[in-house]
């Protein structure tokens, strides 16, 4: 099987308009929670999210693309720029006509969706704009990326709640692995801030009034954040003989379902999920050094992530360091994993473990090893990247230094 290589990593966040300025405060543990601007919350039992600060989307796009593309696709449009260019892959006509595009995305257009609706039952107009369905489109982002590159290998985005961008990335790599494509583009993208969605998270009554404290006492909920990560993935060989710079490597990818509950998570799935990573990539437990857990800071999340932590690597789980940088960014739904993951490998690729910021005092119910506050020096060999979503889906990524 083909060895494959993370060659390139963008990112548009809350922490963070590229990849450099997400790490730099990825490192620091600088969290982006902060009061939403672009949404009436006055009325909402919860006012903070990892929004993107002063976005402006005719910093990226002429004005006849922003026609085209709802805010979602826009984010995953910006980061596969970024990737590409960090890569410094050479798109040539014949591996532009065999590169893969597989994206995430959780709720897709909710910008058009929502106004859309608006003009139809509140200010009464017959009419809504005749761009509303390539606007609303789940897969808008990974069209739109290899529209403007003209890839045309397999393009396609999964929609598996929170679990959207890990299962694309497993996906991508496989088929990088497999030869089925000599590189890939692939993450996720979400753009959830709208007054309707936003008031369907709060019926939930999972997001927390203050802000992300994943695996502490004090938690009091998710916060939703927004943005997009992409990453380019190639053979390792090809890479290494090209110069690139390669972040990490990465070595397996597992998937499993609760068959449970649609809300309430079990932690049998993500025990199997993450137990079918390490056969995938032939690495034992005792090998692992790192999980960047899904953590979401509910209160059933994080406990059920400690206990499916110690089923899957038992005595050595003590022994393995865990954190959740959606405490940082947010929890961007789809786009979530490919933010995890880009937070992963440029944490192994500079020798440093990502923090949980916001952090306070462990929650005995979640006995971990938490990274807190700041990124801790260290050389991780192999590291896991989890994702949990509603519906029992669960995918984990392994990554290794090289």
């Amino acid at each position: 099987m083909i060895r494959v290589g993370i060659t390139g990593v963008g990112v548009i966040s809350a922490i963070g308009k590229t990849a450099p300025e997400f790490w730099d405060s990825v490192r620091q543990g600088q969290s982006g929670i902060r009061p939403i601007r672009s949404a009436d919350c006055s009325s909402m039992r919860f006012r903070n999210g990892g929004e993107i600060p002063e976005y402006n989307p005719n910093e990226y796009f002429d004005e006849r693309q922003v026609q085209f593309l709802d805010r979602f696709a826009q984010y995953a449009v910006i980061a596969a720029r970024e990737a590409i260019k960090d890569s410094g892959v050479e798109l040539t006509p014949e591996v532009r006509a065999e590169t893969a595009v597989i994206t995430g995305a959780c709720v897709g257009g909710q910008s058009a969706t929502e106004e859309g609706f608006y003009n139809l039952y509140k200010r009464g107009k017959s009419r809504v704009n005749p761009l509303t369905i390539p606007l609303t489109m789940a897969n808008a982002g990974a069209s739109h990326i290899s529209m403007e590159f003209g890839l045309m290998g397999a393009g396609f985005t999964l929609s598996t709640a929170c679990s959207s961008a890990a299962h694309a990335i497993g996906l991508a790599y496989w088929q990088v692995r497999s030869g089925g494509a000599p590189l890939a583009v692939t993450g996720g993208s979400e753009a959830p801030f709208t007054f309707g969605l936003l008031k369907a998270w709060e019926a939930m009554r999972v997001v927390s009034p203050t802000t992300c404290r994943p695996f502490c006492r004090d938690r009091d909920g998710m916060s939703l954040g927004e943005g997009a990560a992409m990453m380019v993935l190639e053979p390792l060989e090809s890479a290494r003989a090209r110069g690139a710079k390669v972040y990490a490597e990465i070595v397996g990818f597992g998937m499993s379902s609760d068959a449970s509950h649609i809300t309430h998570p079990s932690a049998d799935g993500p025990a199997v999920s993450m137990q079918r990573a390490l056969r995938d990539a032939g690495v034992r437990p005792e090998q692992v050094n790192y999980i960047n857990a899904h953590g979401t800071a509910t209160e059933v999340n994080d406990p059920m992530e400690a206990r499916a932590i110690r089923q899957a690597f038992g005595p050595h789980t003590d022994r393995i360091a865990v954190s959740s940088t959606k405490s940082m960014h947010g929890h961007a739904l789809g786009a979530a994993a490919a933010m995890e993951s880009a937070a992963t490998v440029m944490g192994m690729y500079h020798g440093m473990l990502p923090p949980t910021a916001n952090f306070t005092e462990l929650d005995p119910a979640c006995d971990l090893d938490v990274v807190a506050n700041l990124a801790r020096k260290a050389e991780a060999e192999y590291a896991l990247s989890n994702s949990f979503a509603f519906g029992g889906l669960n995918a984990t990524l392994a990554f290794r230094r090289v």
